[in-house]
């Protein structure tokens, strides 16, 4: 017999560029999704929106907690400066989430034969579990969705645990997310569990309550590979002390002599009976275990599948990241060469201005003097090239003053000094 389970966990999120990956993945954004065989793109739009969003994650998250920005803002205005944080600093830096993510599923099992409008209904069930037993309000759901386009379906329901909270402190109820206000430790997930089963079953649900403490989705590699081997371990020795037992009946069996039957009655010898007993025992134990491994080998089966996408998008992000190096090599190769082009071509400009106010009339000279004050002005040249541009020319004086350059500097252009004096530092 397969048994179905009702399945809820609970991801924290703990930085405002996590919670933008998520949304990616759970809006369906994400162009990888084109080569992930777990995902039928072409099946997204079945995709059922619980609470929709129209924006990015990102910014939804921002419209639930404008309040809190706003407060942690006026705070900022008197705080030290080497103590202020931008309110994303804050969130990312803190011990605390920034959203939850509600997965609730149940065993593929579970959702043969189920109509598009019957997982509504399941899935709508679950909603009720988030308001009415965990406590969540609808302003604290930023997103939920149901995925039908991967091999069973489930739902993802990412809310914010955004409260008000008394600050011993200073004294007064602050702004904070706390998902610990709603899921305290595991424990109390335990319990939110059972209840979750509970909801579930009240509404005609036929599912067993998810193996507790099987929580493998957190397991690590390393220990998810040694809960495996226990099982396989185990499910080895039972099935071989089945063996044995079904063995050693059959040789008792076959040695039986003085079996007698009646009407009413078969007489077996008690060696032969304690055989029968081992072996309905036996037979017992792995019916028993039956429905751990299943549960087991669902859920490595789904870690192997999130690993292997993981790793091919890790391998899809290394090759972006090896491009971009490439890219940026180029480019700072480049920046290199534009700015020696620049600074020969400024140098040119710079010798053709000082040309012009050292030979030319003096309405040349004026306008060429309007023109390097207009270059100064928008930062094109600076105090020292307004220096080298007009030292020893008529505008000295004029262009010195414009650019507050000291007076020590000047020198009495009408003294009888060569080009070179005045252009090597161009």
């Amino acid at each position: 017999m397969n048994l179905n389970y009702a399945i809820f966990r609970s991801e924290p999120i703990m930085t405002l560029n996590d919670l933008a990956q998520i949304g990616s993945h759970n809006k369906r954004e994400k162009k990888v999704y084109n080569s992930n065989p777990d995902i039928d793109i072409e099946k997204s739009k079945d995709n059922i929106e619980l609470v929709p969003l129209n924006d990015k994650y990102v910014k939804g998250f921002y419209n639930i907690v404008k309040d809190y920005k706003k407060e942690h803002e006026e705070r900022m205005k008197t705080e030290r400066e080497d103590r202020k944080k931008t309110f994303k600093q804050m969130l990312d830096k803190s011990n605390n989430v920034v959203a939850d993510e509600l997965l609730f599923t149940a065993t593929n099992e579970f959702f043969k034969n189920m109509t598009r409008e019957d997982i509504k209904e399941w899935a709508d069930t679950c909603m009720e579990f988030v308001y009415n037993d965990l406590g969540y309000t609808k302003e604290q759901v930023l997103h939920a969705t149901v995925h039908l386009d991967e091999k069973t379906p489930h739902i993802h329901c990412v809310v914010v645990p955004l409260i008000k909270k008394y600050d011993k402190r200073t004294n007064t109820e602050r702004y904070t997310i706390s998902k610990k206000q709603y899921i305290k430790d595991k424990i109390h997930l335990s319990e939110l569990q059972d209840k979750y089963h509970k909801r579930l079953t009240e509404k005609g649900y036929d599912l067993e309550r998810g193996i507790k403490g099987s929580d493998r989705n957190h397991l690590t590699v390393k220990e998810f590979k040694k809960t495996t081997k226990y099982f396989e371990n185990k499910l080895n020795n039972v099935n071989e002390s089945l063996d044995n037992a079904i063995l050693d009946l059959e040789e008792k069996m076959k040695t039986t002599k003085n079996t007698l039957i009646d009407k009413e009655y078969i007489k077996v010898k008690k060696d032969t009976f304690d055989s029968m007993n081992k072996v309905i025992k036996e037979t017992k134990k792995v019916k028993e275990l039956e429905p751990k491994i299943e549960q087991l080998f669902n859920e490595v089966d789904t870690f192997t599948k999130s690993h292997k996408s993981l790793e091919k998008e890790n391998n899809n992000l290394k090759r972006e990241v090896k491009a971009l190096t490439t890219r940026n090599q180029k480019l700072t190769k480049e920046n290199k060469n534009l700015k020696d082009i620049l600074k020969q071509v400024l140098k040119s400009i710079k010798q053709f201005l000082r040309e012009l106010l050292k030979i030319g009339d003096e309405k040349t000279k004026d306008y060429t003097t309007f023109e390097v004050k207009g270059y100064y002005d928008n930062k094109t040249l600076d105090s020292d090239d307004v220096y080298d541009i007009s030292i020893g020319t008529t505008k000295e004086d004029d262009l010195f003053d414009y650019a507050s350059i000291p007076d020590y500097m000047k020198t009495n252009y009408s003294q009888d000094k060569s080009k070179d004096d005045y252009d090597r530092s161009l």
